[in-house]
């Protein structure tokens, strides 16, 4: 696979025929792609969880009231017992992945613990699970026309509404959703 192939800090866009319920109306954050296959994180899905819970479950000391109402994503299908922080660069921290020069990806939960006193990163969306592809089978759902593809913003992954994000990433590609058959093709 050649560079130009892949997708990091491509946001995914599921296209209006997505029959896989995990994904139905998704917008993807794609964190890292390689020969491997690719992981992502979905950034729509708000769960009814807020950040107060998974700090209790982590015993986290001297909670910030601010970011203990923040909701949790469900970031995919895959891994739901991991948690996953992507945040803007303000911070560095243990186990972070750079995903574009705005954007990064932190598994450790040192970003929980700064989160939690508010300290953390000045943008960030926690999410819990996520995305994950075999080598080759996120390039065969591209050209099974399963997804539409543009580069992440950070305003699209960390400030536009839960509910307006699907449709917002679109549009960064001039697309209507609304317009689009949910039925698959190719010319």
């Amino acid at each position: 696979m050649n560079s130009d192939s892949l997708l990091t800090n491509q946001l995914l866009i599921a296209m209006p025929g997505m029959e896989d319920p995990n994904f139905s109306s998704t917008v993807t954050l794609i964190c890292d792609h390689n020969d491997d296959g690719a992981l992502g994180i979905i950034i729509n899905r708000p769960l009814s969880l807020k950040l107060s819970g998974l700090f209790d479950q982590l015993s986290a000391e001297d909670v910030d009231p601010v970011a203990a109402n923040n909701p949790v994503m469900s970031g995919g299908p895959i891994g739901t017992e991991r948690g996953f922080v992507l945040h803007d660069k303000t911070h560095s921290f243990e186990n972070t992945l750079s995903v574009s020069d705005d954007i990064q990806l932190t598994l450790s939960r040192d970003v929980i613990d700064a989160m939690a006193t508010g300290i953390g990163p000045q943008k960030s969306l926690i999410a819990i699970g996520y995305a994950g592809w075999d080598s080759g089978q996120l390039e065969e759902e591209m050209l099974a026309n399963c997804w539409l593809n543009v580069t992440a913003t950070p305003e699209l992954v960390f400030s536009t509404p839960f509910a307006d994000r699907w449709d917002s990433a679109a549009r960064l590609l001039g697309v209507d959703l609304a317009s689009i058959s949910p039925e698959a093709g190719h010319a």
